[in-house]
């Protein structure tokens, strides 16, 4: 898988006091499996001596491609929470670049060898977002399908601050939608250099108001393909989720708030028919070139050693 272009969504991961619960709940939602993350001792170690004592995580899952990872909590104060990474060539770089635009760094950049770099940073509303410098693990191996992520958003009190922060750290372009409801702001991001609009958007930003209580932080919200919305919310009840928003429609498809067994915050989304009907078509023409060179690969080359990746 390429590595993913800077500023762009490449990873999920949700902290949990109970991995191997949390394993039982997203496994039973989205039908994930587990592996161990490969990490070498160097990284272990680190990762360890952050927990105060042996800690592991895990990726999850679907068809042997990773969308996710369960991870413990590090600490009984840390919030049991989703959080989304954004791709960087320079963790380093960016850091700096985040402190001279109002943010701070929560976990300065950490060598997990030979995944890659890892840090964790707060924007001015204190929203918390991840940085990722890829190694070997260069983020989603399979996204925007069911069980897969497919959109975040922050939730901000003041815009002001939070989209000059954004767009000012990342280069997003920022489109506002026109929305039907007085009140509502909503303001979509494209990467540095697209053309700003739907089409090209990886994330927003949406306006806390009266509707979230007063304590709430800004924070982001990690978004879920599914193929039905109130199924998926049936499922995550009975595996002892509870509902935050119950299902609604909108233009981009049904979407329903959860929270998970252990109290993580995501959102499902069950696209319109004609969107998941061109997001198949894409996947089977990815399965087709992916097969197409797997067959080439498999023709003897003698002057090339066998490649083997984790």
């Amino acid at each position: 898988m390429a590595v993913c272009a800077e500023g762009m969504p490449c990873w999920v991961d949700v902290t949990l006091a109970d991995v191997e619960a949390g394993k039982r709940f997203y496994g039973g939602l989205f039908g994930w499996t587990f592996e161990d993350p490969g990490i070498d001792e160097r990284a272990r170690a680190r990762w360890s001596g952050r927990a105060g004592g042996q800690a592991t995580f895990v990726n999850a899952l679907i068809d042997g491609k990773k969308v996710a990872a369960l991870a413990p909590k590090l600490d009984g104060r840390m919030p049991t929470a989703w959080g989304v990474y954004f791709a960087t060539d320079d963790a380093a770089a960016l850091a700096r670049k985040i402190r001279d635009a109002g943010g701070q760094m929560v976990t300065d950049p950490l060598p997990l060898p030979p995944l890659g770099t890892m840090a964790v940073a707060a924007d001015p509303g204190g929203a918390v977002f991840g940085l990722w410098q890829a190694g070997s693990h260069a983020g989603f191996e399979k996204r925007d399908q069911p069980g897969c992520f497919c959109w975040t958003e922050v939730y901000a009190r003041d815009k002001n601050r939070t989209d000059p922060f954004y767009e000012t750290v990342f280069g997003f372009q920022g489109f506002d939608l026109d929305l039907d409801e007085p009140g509502q702001e909503f303001r979509m991001w494209s990467p540095a250099g697209a053309e700003p609009g739907p089409d090209t958007a990886i994330g927003g930003r949406s306006v806390m108001g009266d509707a979230f209580p007063v304590e709430m932080p800004d924070h982001f919200l990690v978004y879920f393909v599914v193929d039905d919305c109130d199924g998926a919310v049936s499922k995550a009840v009975e595996l002892g989720g509870r509902v935050q928003a119950d299902p609604f429609d909108t233009p981009y498809g049904r979407i329903a708030v959860l929270t998970d067994n252990q109290g993580a915050t995501f959102a499902v989304l069950a696209e319109p028919a004609e969107t998941a009907e061109t997001a198949d078509r894409a996947e089977a023409a990815e399965a087709a070139e992916v097969a197409e060179s797997g067959e080439v690969a498999e023709r003897p080359q003698p002057d090339r050693p066998r490649e083997t990746g984790t």
